[in-house]
């Protein structure tokens, strides 16, 4: 992995970290009085949550743009996964930033809920990108999609429990 490139994806998954926490206000009188379910982790798991999955995304990525795998297949075939793989992060990052838009500033729960069901499948197909480019980057990816589809059922729980 170059170091360039893990300085841009890093760039990258922190402005997308930044420009979701500018919105978000958990503090706030509208999310407080919102009905939640029982089985919403504790506040303090967002944040640690996130901070984990936005490191792996920017090295995961990283390695998948310069990885050995990648290199090794080479030609344009590989050239243009390299291309369509940097518009599928780029896609996935702007849903990933915007789901706080929708949800926190928008106060929009049902918006949000299927936004985020969105964010889901393009966070599972950058899994799958990433696997063909870098099968230990794909699977070191794997979990932010899972939280993403996590994430889904929270919002739309929410979402059903305020209409």
């Amino acid at each position: 992995m170059k170091l360039m490139t893990l300085v841009r994806t890093a760039a990258a998954t922190a402005a997308t970290a930044l420009a979701g926490s500018v919105a978000a206000d958990p503090d706030g009188d509208w999310y407080r009085g919102l009905r939640k379910p029982g089985w919403q982790p504790p506040a303090i798991a967002f944040p640690v949550v996130w901070t984990a999955l936005y490191a792996d995304i920017a090295v995961s990525s990283a390695v998948a743009l310069d990885g050995r795998d990648a290199l090794e297949t080479g030609g344009a075939a590989t050239a243009q996964k390299i291309r369509d793989y940097r518009r599928a992060l780029a896609v996935n990052l702007f849903l990933n930033a915007a789901w706080s838009w929708l949800f926190w500033r928008g106060r929009r729960p049902q918006l949000a809920a299927a936004e985020c069901a969105v964010l889901t499948v393009s966070s599972a197909d950058l899994v799958r990108r990433t696997y063909a480019l870098n099968r230990g980057a794909g699977r070191s990816l794997a979990p932010y999609a899972v939280w993403c589809g996590f994430a889904t059922a929270l919002s739309t729980a929410i979402a059903k429990g305020n209409p």
